[in-house]
């Protein structure tokens, strides 16, 4: 198992920085990134397959990758190596492809490998030059379900046999059921006082005009907000599908901290996930810094589809909570 990653978000804002021990050597780390027969075993989020990879591996060279979603849309990428240092340093670029094969904006990314104790590698993936912190903030779930994939590769990894073929890994890869811990921070200021931020998150009236993501809403919204206080949320989806969830509140200091568990349920009502959500606020000039640490607890084998869109989601709750704060 891969030790949890670290996000952190550079004073930059369009500045995405990820950090990870994997529990392999570095030289397995490396060949993970450079040779095409691995990549195809790991890259892309949960669910996605490598169905091309193209690399010249030199500073100078091209790349080209073509992803598909467990949908059937094909998402690709091209760029070009800038530094290639072995088996310490990757630059090169990073651009989102259309369908005529037009490259769109493009990224930096810079990703290090440093030896981590006995036969473990500290990765530090670095991407620099988003249009906006909605766009970095995209690009952080997708990278963090990639580097659980490649956790699980690794981990499994005695190396391709020369039998074993790029679309057999892809198969055996994807048909995989670990669930690895995950944990994932994000940070976010809010144009508003403290006692209101906090109150958004303990009011039930509040709460249920932006808890889930863009298009969802809460027909079902109930909160005890005291310890050992329960919480029941039924959020439904654009295409009317309901998603219930159960919660309680394990610690409650108000204005400062919230500190709750919550159970994603199934349609029979059983457990999919548990989440430790740990919830800070610090108010400074009249803004709110809000700090929110999620950590997965307990997971079925169901869970992975759904814990892939988790850190998404939350940024786009927090994203409507910012518009209802502005509103409120």
């Amino acid at each position: 198992m891969a030790a949890r990653n670290s996000a952190t978000m550079e004073s930059d804002e369009r500045v995405l920085v990820i950090t990870r021990v994997f529990d392999a050597p570095r030289d397995l780390v490396w060949k993970a990134w450079t040779e095409p027969e691995r990549m195809a075993q790991w890259t892309g989020p949960r669910g996605f397959t490598l169905t091309s990879c193209e690399m010249d591996a030199r500073p100078g060279g091209a790349y080209r990758l073509s992803m598909r979603s467990p949908e059937g849309t094909d998402h690709r990428v091209s760029g070009v190596y800038h530094e290639i240092v072995a088996p310490e340093r990757l630059v090169y670029t990073w651009a989102w492809v259309d369908a005529q094969g037009n490259p769109g904006h493009e990224t930096l990314l810079t990703i290090t490998f440093a030896d981590h104790g006995a036969e473990k590698t500290l990765l530090t993936l670095r991407q620099s030059g988003f249009e906006s912190v909605t766009a970095r903030d995209g690009h952080q779930g997708g990278w963090n379900s990639a580097f659980d994939c490649l956790a699980e590769y690794l981990a499994n990894s005695t190396g391709l046999t020369a039998t074993q073929s790029p679309i057999t890994a892809m198969m055996s890869h994807s048909a995989s059921t670990q669930a690895p811990e995950r944990e994932f921070v994000i940070t976010r200021v809010f144009d508003a006082p403290r006692a209101l931020v906090f109150k958004a998150w303990t009011d039930p009236k509040h709460l249920a005009r932006w808890w889930g993501p863009k298009g969802f809403t809460n027909p079902v919204c109930e909160l005890d907000a005291r310890t050992g206080g329960a919480i029941r949320i039924v959020m439904r989806g654009p295409d009317g599908t309901d998603y219930p969830m159960t919660g309680v509140f394990q610690e409650i200091v108000e204005p400062e901290r919230l500190v709750f568990v919550s159970e994603a349920l199934d349609a029979e009502g059983k457990p999919l996930f548990e989440v430790l959500n740990t919830v800070t606020f610090s108010e400074q000039g009249g803004k709110t810094t809000l700090r929110l640490k999620a950590r997965v607890t307990k997971s079925t084998a169901e869970a992975p589809r759904y814990l892939d869109g988790m850190e998404a989601g939350w940024t786009q709750s927090l994203e409507r909570l910012s518009e209802y704060l502005a509103t409120a």
